[in-house]
């Protein structure tokens, strides 16, 4: 299990991420930790409530994972949870918990199936938990259901190869044994980023679901698709058993007989089950931490002297300073046309949904308001006919021509240009009016207060600072 410095590291780590996560700032350091992957209805929720011992997520058809959950389990003498958008909050009933995941889900997606990438941070401290951090990911669909888009899979896909392309964080890839391995989601997604198998480890859920005759002794054994740190296998609770309100101890007991009494799993007994699982995922990740910490810690310290240096800058801060003034307007200057640009290209970070603005406004007009004027401009065909004949004719004089005169043309043309010019004008003044619209949108968000903005900063990196400054003993104390 380690020494007491590496099992104390990863509560810290957790406050690291904590940290960062509640000031809405990356901290750009690729923390060890287990990111759990697999399609829908592969058993991921009903593995990490095994682990916890308790039902606390939400169940349904359909996706339900719709956002990334970063669940850290943390062992105490008491049972209770804690979610970091609710801190201080204290959750004793773990109906309440599931009901919170729920409205915190929504109120950023929507009720509507989507998905965000915006992460939930929920503790959870009991004393049947052994210290472990799982970011549980929305489970691989193929068909968008709802008001989904029709790219649904690919966004999923791409939420996912997002924490597990980094090569510090384990895959734990869950696999129902009642399907073909070959197919599975899970393995081919960790295959692409891990393609010798030494990040992942199998989980292979619902084999007493199995055809009869049937068995996933060869998997198990890591014989048909080996993995450097191997399969293991669980029994979860059946839909009939979460809906009579099984209790998870009694499954667990169940799941030790299932395993005890079957032919072929009975000589792998003691390395199968949700208990065996949690103490692997334990020690396997308490071993990353440990393999990964000499590059981490170094980061950690890079990390560290820029921000002291940055913390620095606005400890010297005087507003007077002729130098800041001049840097200051020059930034505000830049971010002016960086947002006006993103405004007008159409790439800004903060999408409009309730009406068209900026750019869209303005191919709008263009597009379709000014054609349409155009359109409600009446030309009687007979009369211009007849007006390009009378200045042919008068044009040519006395003289009878075989060609149309450039004159006759340019004054036909001229005219028509007359007509159309208020409908240009009115386009134009739309245009402008938008553009209007737009700079003072881009002015409303450069001119705030900036003092506070800068107070702000201080006291975020300040408090950054200080769980750098708490990690760091602890990771120099360990063992590289």
């Amino acid at each position: 299990m380690g020494n007491r410095g590496m099992e104390d590291l990863i509560p810290l780590v957790n406050r690291l991420q904590d940290a960062f996560s509640s000031i809405g700032q990356s901290c750009n350091l690729d923390l060890p930790q287990i990111a759990v992957v697999g399609g829908q209805s592969a058993g991921k929720s009903s593995v990490l409530e095994n682990f916890v011992g308790r039902d606390f997520l939400p169940r349904g058809s359909g996706i339900v994972t719709r956002r990334p959950l970063v669940l850290q389990l943390i062992t105490a003498n008491t049972e209770w949870a804690e979610f970091l958008h609710c801190k201080g909050k204290k959750f004793t009933d773990f109906d309440e918990v599931r009901q919170e995941i729920e409205a915190e889900t929504d109120r950023v997606t929507g009720a509507n199936k989507g998905i965000s990438p915006i992460p939930i941070n929920l503790r959870v401290y009991s004393p049947n938990v052994l210290n472990l951090t799982l970011i549980d990911l929305p489970g691989i669909t193929k068909v968008p259901v709802g008001d989904q888009p029709a790219d649904i899979e690919h966004q999923i896909r791409d939420m996912i190869m997002q924490f597990i392309c980094r090569e510090s964080c384990l895959i734990l890839a869950v696999t129902p044994a009642n399907t073909d391995l070959a197919n599975s989601d899970a393995l081919k997604l960790a295959k692409d980023v891990d393609p010798q198998g030494q990040r992942t480890i199998g989980v292979i859920t619902k084999l007493d679901l199995m055809d009869e005759g049937t068995d996933a002794r060869d998997v198990l054994e890591n014989k048909l698709l080996p993995l450097r740190r191997g399969y293991i296998g669980v029994v979860n609770r059946s839909q009939k058993d979460i809906d009579g309100k099984k209790d998870i101890k009694a499954a667990l007991a169940a799941e030790r007989k299932f395993f005890l009494s079957h032919p072929a799993y009975r000589h792998l007994a003691d390395s199968m089950g949700t208990p065996h699982l949690q103490k692997v995922l334990n020690q396997q990740l308490t071993n990353h931490i440990r393999d990964t910490l000499p590059a981490f810690r170094s980061k950690l310290q890079s990390q560290l002297l820029s921000l002291d240096r940055e913390a620095e800058e606005y400890r010297q801060y005087r507003p007077d300073d002729p130098s800041r003034k001049t840097k200051a307007l020059l930034q505000m200057v830049q971010q002016f046309s960086v947002d006006f640009e993103k405004r007008i290209e159409g790439s800004g970070d903060q999408v409009d949904t309730v009406e068209l603005s900026g750019g869209a406004k303005i191919n709008r007009i263009f597009h379709e308001r000014f054609p349409f004027e155009l359109v409600k401009m009446e030309c009687d065909e007979k009369e211009m006919r007849r007006e390009i004949s009378y200045a042919i004719k008068n044009i040519h004089g006395i003289r009878t021509g075989l060609f149309t005169p450039d004159m006759a043309f340019e004054a036909i043309v001229k005219k028509q240009v007359v007509k159309i010019k208020e409908p240009c004008i009115k386009c134009i003044d739309l245009v402008v009016q938008e553009l209007i619209n737009t700079v003072r949108q881009c002015s409303d968000k450069v001119l705030c207060p900036c003092v506070m903005d800068m107070l702000s900063c201080v006291s975020v990196l300040t408090h950054v600072c200080h769980v750098l400054f708490t990690i760091l003993p602890c990771a120099r104390a360990a063992p590289a």
